[in-house]
């Protein structure tokens, strides 16, 4: 599809590449080498830093921060709430993954603090996590989307994402078959993507961490948010293409080199990208 906003997307990844933007992750450990190299693929340069003593230093040379809860401690939500309030001080995006929010108490208080004391520039979530952020009925089933509030609806999911948006002051995003991308004003849907996707663990956390990147070379949150999200959708598609076949973990392996691979040409044929 081609329109302005694959052109932007297809520029802003040139622009990845040019700038080289450090990405510090407070992630879990679950998926934290597939993470790594997904920012590494893109153009990108990870950092995985989590003590607390050092946090701050590594976010005030950053570009952009991403903060995940996956595998959840105590020790690592202060740390991310430290390194957040820098980033907030610096002006250096904030990017947060809830992985699980609905799960448990402890995601549920982590999820509230982090909202409630620093300035989000993305929160990126399956749906379940998002309405349970939202405040609506949501339930999880650990840390994916349930059956239930993946059929919710995408018009439904339109609205949870423009007021969440509005309430925030961020970019809300919600990936699932259809991935929703607003910041109020502007609300895009996503249409890339293939279902051997969920098979693998840590494709949301490896999105989550492309619009990291793109968050790190952009003005435009949006434009970040929708172009790390696109990517990883039409890296889904090139991988099941190319690996697919051949079981989960050549499929893995595949994401990896579609995405180093995905160049503006690539975004501008294969997006399916459409604004609302």
């Amino acid at each position: 599809m081609t329109n302005n906003l694959t052109s932007d997307i297809a520029g802003l990844l040139d622009e990845v590449r040019r700038k080289r933007p450090l990405v510090h992750h407070i992630t879990n450990y679950v998926t934290v080498n597939d993470c790594a190299n997904i920012v590494l693929a893109i153009g990108a340069s990870p950092i995985m830093a989590d003590d607390i003593e050092e946090v701050s230093e590594i976010t005030a040379i950053s570009s952009a921060l991403v903060l995940n809860i996956g595998t959840l401690n105590e020790r690592t939500v202060a740390s991310m709430l430290k390194a957040g309030k820098t980033a907030n001080e610096k002006n250096i995006p904030v990017v947060l993954d809830p992985v699980g929010a609905g799960a448990s108490g402890l995601r549920n208080r982590a999820t509230a603090e982090l909202i409630g004391e620093l300035k989000l520039s993305v929160l990126r979530g399956n749906m379940s996590e998002i309405r349970f952020i939202a405040g609506l009925t949501s339930s999880t089933k650990g840390v994916d989307a349930s059956q239930e509030d993946m059929e919710s609806g995408l018009k439904a999911g339109i609205d949870t994402a423009r007021e969440l948006a509005e309430r925030l002051g961020c970019v809300v995003a919600i990936t699932g078959k259809t991935d929703i991308v607003s910041d109020k004003k502007r609300t895009v849907t996503i249409e890339n993507g293939h279902q051997m996707l969920s098979n693998v663990t840590g494709t949301g956390c490896m999105a989550t961490s492309l619009v990291g990147a793109c968050c790190g070379a952009a003005e435009d949150n949006l434009l970040a948010a929708v172009s790390g999200i696109a990517s990883m959708g039409i890296a889904g598609e090139l991988a099941f293409n190319a690996a697919g076949l051949r079981g989960n973990s050549s499929f893995r392996t595949a994401i990896i080199d579609s995405i180093g691979n995905l160049n503006g040409d690539t975004i501008i044929r294969m997006a399916r990208i459409y604004e609302k």
